[in-house]
């Protein structure tokens, strides 16, 4: 199933996306809560992830870098707000400098992950960011992150598939 809907509002600063699992909220939440399996689908295909920090609690800090065909790396941070397991997640999502150290001069967006039951065994998850101004968001979609962010959620059938919970 995977996608179902990719919503863009560049008056509300928002882009979001909607998938929907064959698996519980349970299953789902391991997803974000295991380091391992966030970081097989947390990139587009071509450029896995690698979490170096990540610490799921409010207040915790998860770094990150994307790893490119030619080996370029692209790094980006979080910022956990809060956490509610299994339903949701929100945090403080941002780019890194080729160091690892945070980019100020790229957009942040607040994030929100919403993960509910929605009957026959199926799971919804949304994951909502908010953009400070509509040039921030029109941004990042010219970065390509509309499509690198459906390639990355499209991965995770698979992955529930492959992983048991």
């Amino acid at each position: 199933m995977a996608v179902t809907a990719i919503r863009k509002d560049l008056d509300a600063r928002t882009l979001g996306i909607d998938a929907e699992f064959e698996a519980t909220p349970e299953r789902v939440w391991q997803l974000w809560a295991d380091p391992r399996q966030l970081e097989r689908w947390w990139g587009p295909p071509m450029w896995p992830a690698t979490f170096t920090t990540h610490s799921l609690t409010p207040g915790g800090e998860m770094n990150y870098h994307m790893t490119g065909p030619d080996g370029e790396k692209a790094h980006g941070w979080w910022e956990i707000v809060s956490v509610e397991p299994p339903n949701r997640i929100s945090f403080r999502d941002g780019f890194g400098n080729p160091d690892g150290t945070r980019n100020t001069k790229l957009p942040v967006t607040e994030a929100e992950v919403v993960i509910k039951a929605i009957g026959g065994g199926k799971t919804r998850m949304s994951v909502t960011s908010v953009y400070s101004t509509r040039e921030a968001l029109e941004e990042v979609l010219a970065m390509g992150m509309e499509e690198g962010l459906t390639a990355a959620v499209g991965q995770i059938d698979g992955i529930l598939a492959e992983v048991p919970a």
